[in-house]
């Protein structure tokens, strides 16, 4: 059972309460009975990792408007903390709240990589690139000392599969030994997010992940290595970074990347509560005009799961930041389509007990 928090601000943690999941069956609120206790703030909220004994590695999906059918998370919940991710209603499957208990509860997939081999060596399986952080980042903090995301490559790596990695960590430099001739080969690419260029509204957002100044020079360190990186503009929040939308393109291109893409700010399930949350506790004097823009890119509502209309929106301010995207790319030069990775290549390795080939 999750621990019940009060609405307000928690220093390094995105959420501002442990709202219920909506699979609970009683909502659990907090109030104010009138004991002021002895004024003490209360205890920072530490975090924890548990194990996820997940029967398989690769997830699968059959979204239209996806560009992958395919993904591998090492992680369920994750320490960055943004207040906007799209994964946290995940941790309502498990009686968690997708607030804080997103962030501070944490559960790792020690034995990821050894599945990820058994699946990939099914003589059924057939290949096509898979992405690594879909879900949650691959490298958030744990990653540095648990190295699942890196076992995960080099069992990729010695299958010859490809995949396509999005992160908002420099901690994926660590791993441009094996990404590195993957991505020469044509077998990876590399996506940066980058939501905004300001460092106090990303602390906001985004509490424990890596600065935006840290993002843009792994892009360069990347770039240099010959990886071909993507910057992605993710989310755009109407009122408070769509702004700077050109301005993160340009940057981005300056350090290096080579493509671009952006996402609107999506609300689905209890992201839309914990949102509003954030808001009133952050920005309390425009929180009413971004859910007003918000809705206006929803057709009235808070969010539309319409596929292909759930990335970019409807309307006219949804159609106005398409069109600043698409102008400030082409005048970047970054309107190239990522390199579409070769699943031709795939070939599993020699298993112990394998009988040589006499070719």
């Amino acid at each position: 059972m999750y621990t019940l928090t009060p609405t307000q601000a928690r220093k390094g943690r995105g959420a501002a309460s442990n709202r219920t999941g909506r699979f609970e069956a009683q909502e659990r609120v907090h109030f104010d009975d009138g004991w002021e206790g002895d004024g003490e703030a209360p205890p920072p909220l530490r975090t924890t990792v548990g194990i996820d004994s997940a029967r398989k590695a690769i997830a699968y999906n059959e979204s239209p408007d996806v560009p992958f059918d395919r993904s591998i998370n090492p992680y369920r919940g994750c320490e960055h903390g943004c207040i906007y991710c799209f994964a946290r209603p995940t941790h309502a499957y498990y009686g968690l709240s997708p607030g804080l208990d997103f962030e501070t509860r944490l559960f790792q997939k020690p034995d990821a990589p050894e599945r990820l081999a058994k699946e990939l060596r099914k003589p059924s399986y057939k290949p096509a690139f898979i992405a690594l952080g879909a879900n949650t980042d691959p490298y958030q903090p744990i990653e540095r000392n648990l190295l699942i995301t890196r076992r995960i490559l080099q069992v990729l790596a010695d299958f010859r599969h490809p995949y396509a990695i999005v992160t908002k960590s420099p901690l994926v430099i660590r791993d441009i030994d094996l990404i590195g001739p993957m991505a020469e080969a044509g077998l990876a690419t590399v996506s940066i997010s980058v939501t905004t260029l300001d460092r106090v509204l990303a602390r906001q957002l985004e509490p424990r992940a890596p600065t935006p100044a840290k993002r843009l020079a792994a892009i360069r360190t990347l770039s240099e290595t010959g990886i071909p990186t993507c910057v992605l503009a993710a989310p755009i929040i109407p009122a408070l970074n769509d702004c700077e939308l050109e301005s993160i393109l340009a940057t981005a291109k300056e350090a290096g990347a080579r493509y671009a893409d952006y996402t609107l700010l999506r609300l689905p399930l209890e992201i839309r509560d914990l949102f509003i949350e954030w808001l009133q506790v952050h920005y309390p004097d425009r929180a009413q005009h971004v859910m007003t823009l918000v809705r206006d890119t929803r057709g009235g509502a808070d969010y539309d799961s319409t596929w292909g209309q759930r990335r970019t929106g409807t309307g006219i301010y949804a159609d106005m930041l398409q069109k600043r995207f698409l102008l400030a790319r082409r005048k970047l030069g970054m309107d190239r389509r990522t390199p579409t990775l070769d699943a031709s290549q795939f070939r599993p390795p020699p298993a112990k007990g394998d009988q040589l080939s006499l070719l």
